[in-house]
């Protein structure tokens, strides 16, 4: 009950909250211009031609709520010869949820904060800011001067007609301050679930209407992503194997010959053999103690024993690692499932590779958080950009790790500069 009490009291000032929030006031323009040209291009002459314009607006609408709300359940759009009559209907549907929306950001978010300040206001506007209320003439020996009354009242009553626009008229608000601060905190607290529920329901028509029209579209989806994740671990499986019998296993067996070679000398050893026997075992200690290194890093290379604490604690001691300066940015308050971890891992460790070898950096930032749905991991450096998904290239094959779990990877990267690298992956695989 406290966890719930707490989450709730703290709601206001996540930064998921501010994000859906600030989706709320951005989403309404872009709702508007989106209405306006499916109505104005529904007629049969403008429906062919204007289909590109419609799937723009649908993709920037799927831009908007992948940034602000970390959700893309429409990441898989419908075949071209049906999306553009879907994303027509989603930009008409999508005007009343934006107004719905509009209305819960005026009257929770900022109806709220006027409310919690309302004493603040109300001390300042009726007594920090006198108003002239008429003017008093005094004449004395003959000389007559003229003073301007000074008082609070007028001001009073401007405010009292300004907050009884926002419906509280009828509140003697002199004597009832701490109640509309209380009601402004109510409306604050009540903000994040009324936002999260208007966001849910434009989710929804998203993943209705942007999302894949059938299920033959899904099940292609899964079988192009299954397809991944079979060549994927094949892929790595081939490497240990590779790294097993190119470097631990040949390791080991000159271990073993040394070995066999002292043991031989051993039985027969004149004083004068006693310092190649010694060399010998020295050569053996030396290379058991570099298969063991190897045996380390291949395990690591499967699974990295720092994970362990979590993916904090690990990218923590990842970007200590770095050669190039990195700020580390983490908020991930529900761990993701292993299989996620692990892939969250290396891909921040090949990112800050690939900017250590290839950017020519002096910054870097590592960002990771937990979004709704996602754990999103981003890479941002200052350094020439350039970056693209080359074949057979490191960023090509880290696109085909995270697409193994339904994952995806965004690049932007001018010539120039800078290179923001995201990957955006599912809580849990």
């Amino acid at each position: 009950m406290n966890r719930r009490v707490a989450r709730v009291l703290t709601a206001p000032f996540s930064r998921r909250s501010w994000k859906a929030a600030g989706y709320l006031l951005v989403n309404v323009p872009l709702a508007v211009a989106g209405f306006v040209f499916a109505v104005v291009t529904a007629i049969p002459p403008l429906l062919a031609i204007s289909a590109p314009g419609v799937r723009a607006f649908g993709e920037a609408n799927r831009g908007l709520a992948r940034e602000l709300l970390g959700e893309d359940g429409a990441a898989a759009q419908p075949p071209p010869g049906r999306a553009a009559r879907r994303e027509r209907g989603y930009l008409l549907l999508k005007l009343p949820l934006a107004i719905a929306g509009l209305a819960v950001a005026a009257v929770c978010w900022l109806g709220g904060l006027f409310f919690v300040t309302f004493p603040a206001w109300w001390a300042l506007l009726t007594h920090a800011v006198p108003t002239v209320h008429g003017q008093l003439h005094t004449c004395h020996r003959g000389v007559c001067t003229t003073v301007p009354v000074v008082s609070p009242v007028q001001a009073t009553h401007n405010f009292q007609f300004l907050v009884s626009v926002n419906g509280l008229g009828s509140v003697n608000l002199a004597h009832h301050q701490f109640a509309v601060a209380l009601f402004g905190a109510v409306l604050l607290l009540a903000a994040p679930w009324l936002t999260r529920a208007v966001t849910r329901a434009d989710q929804s028509l998203m993943l209705r209407l942007l999302g894949p029209a059938s299920l033959a579209d899904r099940i292609r989806a899964l079988q192009e992503t299954r397809a991944h994740a079979v060549d994927d671990s094949a892929a790595r499986l081939r490497g240990i194997e590779r790294d097993l019998h190119d470097g631990t296993q040949a390791q080991l067996v000159a271990l073993a010959m040394k070995l066999g070679l002292a043991r031989e000398k051993l039985s027969t050893a004149t004083p004068a053999d006693l310092a190649r026997v010694s060399q010998l075992v020295d050569d053996a200690h030396r290379g058991a103690i570099e298969a063991i290194g190897d045996l380390r890093v291949l395990a690591r290379g499967i699974h990295p024993p720092v994970l362990d604490n979590g993916l904090t604690d690990a990218l923590a001691t990842l970007s200590a690692r770095s050669a190039v300066p990195v700020e580390l940015v983490t908020d991930i308050p529900d761990r993701p499932s292993p299989a996620i971890e692990t892939i969250a891992y290396f891909s921040a460790a090949e990112l800050l590779t690939n900017v250590a070898k290839h950017s020519g950096a002096r910054h870097v930032t590592l960002e990771a958080v937990h979004v709704p749905g996602l754990l999103r991991i981003r890479v941002s450096d200052d350094g020439r950009g350039g970056a693209r998904l080359a074949p057979r290239g490191g960023l090509a094959g880290l696109a085909g790790r995270v697409r193994t779990v339904d994952g995806r990877l965004i690049i932007s990267s001018p010539p120039g500069g800078p290179t923001v690298v995201t990957v955006e992956l599912p809580s849990h695989a």
